[in-house]
């Protein structure tokens, strides 16, 4: 089995690399990642002398070098999770998260079905969904919600899932699409709220946190999330979509603090700025159908995660001021 994993050098990328190669001996596992500023190759350094993994550096969009790397590899799955993903930058920039992800997508379709490849799998994103009140606890995002994005990030992310079951209609290749709540764990690039807050925190910086800190997100454990994916790759129906939400919704405020206590520093550093825009309230998955349909359940209590997540960042300090340094955060 070949799969090709693209983004791989990036945050869940990476996890989910190092999941498949844990798990599957016999794999051969395919990384193809552009090196933006959030994909860091030094993440899968200890794979690059195993013989079941290789590497290309090469862009999505580029359909000359995708169809010459499919050429050559002959994968049997895909997974993509290269994007530009960071919703700040996508109000600055639309244009780049376009490109990629919608653009980008086209193209590792075009050459999956141009080199038959079996699986297609698309990683998304609950932001599709745009948002929930905060006062309703009781509604969740299914797989049927109405997609209403907020941001052009998720816009893109929406435009891309559209077509690829539009090519699953028209050209029959055979898809899957996974969306997530927000991710957490090991080799999260630093400009995401959890290793943000731990860096500034560990350097008695000041915490940015957006209006009140009230909005509320659901978080997967990056591990949970990846066995998912595995799951959906090996074993999900062609065409379908499945939700994964990790069933722990916490306010951002209150993650901000349970990092500060955790860090022994305190809650003064707390900087209330102004809200993003069209700042989503609320998210939260209902993952029933892939419970019902795959089994799978997440594994990881948030408050245990968190603590995996920043002892793993305590024991990395090198590799998060370095990261840092390069983008001035």
């Amino acid at each position: 089995m070949k799969i090709v994993v693209t983004g791989g050098a990036g945050f869940i990328g990476t996890n989910f690399i190092y999941h498949l190669i844990s798990k599957y001996s016999d794999y051969k596992i395919i990384c193809i990642d552009k090196l933006t500023y959030a994909g860091n190759k030094n993440n899968l350094a200890s794979l690059f002398k195993n013989p079941n993994f290789k590497f290309y550096k090469a862009d999505i969009c580029s359909k000359s070098l995708i169809e010459k790397i499919f050429s050559k590899e002959r994968p049997d799955i895909v997974v993509n999770f290269a994007a530009e993903s960071h919703v700040d930058r996508s109000i600055k920039n639309p244009q780049i998260f376009l490109k990629t992800n919608i653009i980008g997508t086209s193209v590792l379709m075009d050459a999956s079905i141009k080199y038959d490849v079996k699986r297609y799998h698309q990683v998304s994103t609950d932001e599709v969904y745009g948002d929930l009140p905060l006062d309703r606890p009781d509604l969740l995002f299914s797989e049927t919600t109405p997609l209403y994005t907020s941001s052009p990030y998720s816009s893109s992310k929406a435009a891309a899932d559209l077509l690829v079951l539009a090519y699953n209609r028209t050209y029959g290749l055979p898809v899957t699409i996974s969306r997530c709540s927000n991710n957490y764990g090991p080799y999260q690039f630093p400009e995401k709220l959890i290793p943000l807050m731990f860096s500034n925190a560990m350097s008695d910086k000041q915490l940015p946190v957006y209006g009140q800190g009230i909005n509320v997100r659901d978080w997967l454990y990056v591990e949970d999330h990846c066995s998912a994916i595995d799951l959906i790759i090996h074993k999900g129906k062609v065409g379908e979509v499945y939700n994964i939400g990790g069933n722990n919704e916490v306010r951002n405020i209150d993650i901000v603090k349970k990092i500060l206590k955790i860090v022994g520093k305190p809650e003064s550093l707390i900087k209330f700025v102004a809200d993003r825009k069209g700042h989503d309230l609320r998210y939260a998955i209902n993952s029933t159908k892939i419970k019902n349909e795959l089994g799978w359940v997440p594994e990881t209590k948030f408050e245990d995660g968190l603590a995996k997540t920043l002892d793993w960042y305590k024991s990395n300090i090198p590799w998060v001021e370095k990261l840092n340094k390069r983008n001035k955060f």
